[in-house]
């Protein structure tokens, strides 16, 4: 297992979870992109309540029925092998946000 303790670079991903690239969900196809690009891990959150750029609130509340919750996906990596990777995640994004921030990570291990 790689370490990656120290500075490195958090990226964020902010998609619908109705947003689908080749017929299947794009939170999936980011993580798999993620996986096969060798990053230390990534997250995927859901979330219960947000909007985005349309304004529209997506909501799990019962009137709404789940409509578009929002989804993020999280890693951490080295800022090199981020910047190699962020022109494969906006090439499968459609709409969303993508934000990068520096981290420094305290403990990596399982």
């Amino acid at each position: 297992m790689r370490g990656i303790e120290g500075e490195q670079v958090l990226v964020r991903i902010y998609v619908g979870e109705s947003k689908r690239v080749h017929g299947k969900p794009l939170y999936r196809q980011l993580l798999e992109l993620l996986r096969q690009e060798g990053l230390a891990g990534a997250t995927v959150l859901k979330g219960c309540i947000g909007y985005g750029h349309d304004r529209v609130i997506h909501t799990a509340t019962l009137e709404c029925v789940a409509a578009d919750l929002p989804v993020v996906i999280e890693t951490i990596d080295s800022p090199k092998h981020v910047e190699e990777l962020i022109g494969k995640i906006d090439a499968l994004m459609t709409g969303g946000l993508v934000v990068t921030e520096r981290a420094h990570v305290v403990r990596y291990g399982s």
